[in-house]
């Protein structure tokens, strides 16, 4: 039996709630087909509390905002989830980021309070720099001019405060508006304090190109993987590559895995051939951090000593250890540094490993996934139904996977492919299903990809606009709809252009 998604948060997908969270097309086709009030209860819920899993990715404004209007539903209950006391305790971003863009689409189909209600907010509300981001593409100078006043009164006229404004200014998405209060003839002292702000901006990123926190021409090997390793401090180097001394209150990153790719990147420019040696000593047994840089650049280099290194890296773990409990660095390394690897050799070993239920089978099997042939479809499939079964249709680990049931046309994964398609909480993942789907599945056409074309994802959209059966009366009119929304993202439109006229010209 399939395992249930493990998101609590997420009704079941049999429901409309459930369907409007997972952003899936059938969302609005049943709220338009529900009662309205149940309706639009569901809508309200999901722009109060953000269903996505990764809201940096994955995309729902669009989606709820066509069918705001679809539900002619009012703005009253944005309007309170943005102004109620929540927003003076959680300032989060993701709290309103949602609902802010919702209006900002609103906005761009002619709803004038949506435009008020941002303006509103920019002014007012904690998450103001992202109604101001939808505002900058939005509206028009008329209506953007008034609001300085009141995000500059946010930056007191103090350091702190002055620091705060230069940071604001240089870090702005949209720089437009502040363009426009600089230049605001009627506020003079307005324009001079972006001005300096501007200029203490400048200064402090002429600064950090001054002293740059990382590794220089001539450091040694050793060199970049101390740097890597100590995170919080930067080497000096000698003329010939050697640490001379240590710079406090420098940071190469503070994530631990940025400081690994740029330590690897500079690897690739400074180790040579005599270098080797004290490579494969820091991936065989060099402290976390370090041994993870020199495992990812033996790995991306094809070094015959890699897989070996990677293989005893793994075994570090518990044997029993399942693929979803958290690693070491240097079991994490090892199988993000397979993940990096081409070549016969590679995929040789890979087709070994594959077996294994533990994490390196899974890795294994999602390098076969991207890089295998024909001859690894079962392995795919195997640790797809293995993946699926045991952890459900959003482990870790499931993208490469699911693409690879896609590319290596793997038939008999079109049950799982559906089952994930339906359950997983993640529609960038469902969109991937839904492309896998069509390569494997002959009931895609007439049955998901018509739901597709109501998706969240621009992507899913733009598959269903290439393979949705047009024998649907549903579908033509949707594409025309499609082409028709200027909203809809370009790639879409494109696919829907060229699906019209070549099922016109067929018709003729």
């Amino acid at each position: 039996m399939f395992a249930d998604s493990v998101d609590s948060d997420i009704a079941p997908s049999g429901t409309l709630l459930g369907l409007l969270q997972r952003g899936r097309g059938d969302g609005t086709l049943h709220a338009l087909a529900a009662p309205r009030a149940e309706a639009l209860a569901a809508l309200s819920h999901c722009l109060r509390c953000d269903p996505r899993r990764d809201w940096r990715l994955e995309h729902r404004s669009l989606y709820y905002a066509r069918l705001h209007v679809e539900l002619d539903a009012g703005l009253d209950d944005i309007e309170e989830h943005l102004f109620g006391p929540d927003d003076l305790t959680d300032t989060g971003e993701e709290r309103t980021g949602l609902a802010l863009s919702v209006l900002g689409h609103l906005t761009s189909y002619g709803d004038s309070r949506a435009l008020l209600l941002l303006r509103r907010y920019a002014a007012r509300g904690a998450n103001w720099r992202w109604a101001l981001d939808e505002l900058a593409v939005r509206d028009d100078d008329a209506g953007l001019r008034p609001l300085g006043p009141a995000v500059l009164a946010r930056f007191p006229h103090t350091p702190e405060g002055d620091a705060e404004l230069a940071a604001a200014v240089r870090d702005a998405f949209e720089p437009r508006p502040w363009r426009l209060w600089a230049e605001d003839p009627t506020r003079p002292e307005q324009g001079e304090r972006l001005g300096r702000a501007r200029e203490q901006g400048s200064f402090g990123r002429w600064q950090r190109q001054m002293r740059p926190a990382g590794p220089r021409p001539g450091w040694s090997v050793r060199a970049v993987l101390d740097w890597a390793q100590e995170g919080d401090r930067i080497l000096s180097a000698d003329p010939v590559g050697g640490p001379l001394s240590a710079v406090p209150g420098a940071s190469p990153g503070r994530d631990p895995l940025h400081r690994e790719a740029a330590a690897a990147r500079c690897l690739a420019a400074v180790a040579g051939p005599d270098d080797r040696p004290e490579l494969l000593d820091a991936a065989r047994s060099g402290p976390d951090i370090a041994r993870a840089v020199a495992l990812r650049h033996l790995a991306e280099r094809g070094d015959p000593a890699a897989l070996d290194l990677i293989e005893a890296a793994v075994a570090e773990q518990a044997p029993s250890t399942p693929a979803s409990v958290p690693f070491g660095t240097a079991a994490r390394a090892a199988l993000e540094a397979l993940a990096r690897m081409r070549g016969a050799a590679a995929l040789e070993r890979a087709r070994r490993w594959a077996r294994r239920e533990d994490a390196l089978g899974t890795a294994a099997a999602a390098l076969l996934a991207c890089h295998g042939t024909e001859r690894d479809a079962p392995l795919v499939l195997a640790a797809l139904r293995r993946a699926v079964c045991a952890e459900g249709p959003d482990c870790d680990g499931l993208r490469p996977l699911v693409d690879g049931a896609g590319r290596l046309a793997v038939h008999r994964a079109a049950p799982l492919l559906r089952h994930v398609y339906r359950e997983t909480a993640s529609s960038q993942l469902r969109g991937r299903a839904a492309r896998a789907l069509a390569a494997t599945d002959p009931a895609f056409a007439a049955g998901f990809a018509i739901e597709c074309l109501w998706d969240c994802e621009e992507s899913t959209r733009e598959i269903a606009a290439r393979h949705a059966a047009t024998g649907d009366t549903r579908v033509v009119e949707r594409l025309r709809r499609l082409a028709a929304d200027p909203a809809e993202e370009e790639g879409v439109q494109s696919a829907v252009r060229g699906r019209l006229d070549s099922d016109g010209a067929a018709a003729r």
